[in-house]
């Protein structure tokens, strides 16, 4: 489970990664990896602590697909929305993925259990449609074995 995000455990991830410039990005990955997301204070404390602007933070934090500014659910899945993994059916199965789980595309479910979120290749094309779980991949994935996986979460 994601810690809430409190400035001591973010000065001492900011510490214990490098609070440097060049640090930025695993700072940010840290920051993810502790709190699932990154909000404004965060980035106001980072910049403050690395000695850049604030927007600088924010270009980087809105134009990497893994960062993001709100909270996820305990487990976030991805479906691929490449080129092989459309051949193959993914538009239709995060259709289904939407209708079962309850929740669009980039949102998470109300009780806060379920993030749904589109990903641009995982790299297991041979094995389209793929999805991951948090940090797991999964290929040939139909409705059955979607709902295999959600039962299991």
């Amino acid at each position: 489970m994601k810690k809430k995000y409190n400035e001591k455990t973010a000065i001492d991830i900011i510490d214990k990664v490098g609070a440097r410039p060049e640090m930025l990005v695993q700072i940010l990955h840290a920051f993810i990896k502790k709190f699932s997301y990154i909000d404004e204070q965060a980035i106001r404390l980072i910049a403050k602590k690395i000695n850049l602007s604030r927007a600088e933070i924010h270009g980087v934090v809105s134009f990497y697909h893994d960062f993001r500014t709100e909270p996820t659910g305990e487990k976030v899945i991805k479906i691929c929305q490449a080129e092989a993994c459309q051949s193959m059916g993914s538009r239709e199965l995060t259709k289904y993925a939407e209708k079962i789980l309850d929740v669009n595309m980039h949102q998470t479910s109300k009780d806060m259990k379920l993030t749904l979120e589109p990903v641009y290749c995982l790299g297991n094309c041979a094995l389209s449609p793929a999805i991951m779980i948090d940090e797991k991949v999964y290929g040939k994935v139909n409705e059955e074995k979607l709902n295999d996986l959600v039962e299991n979460l």
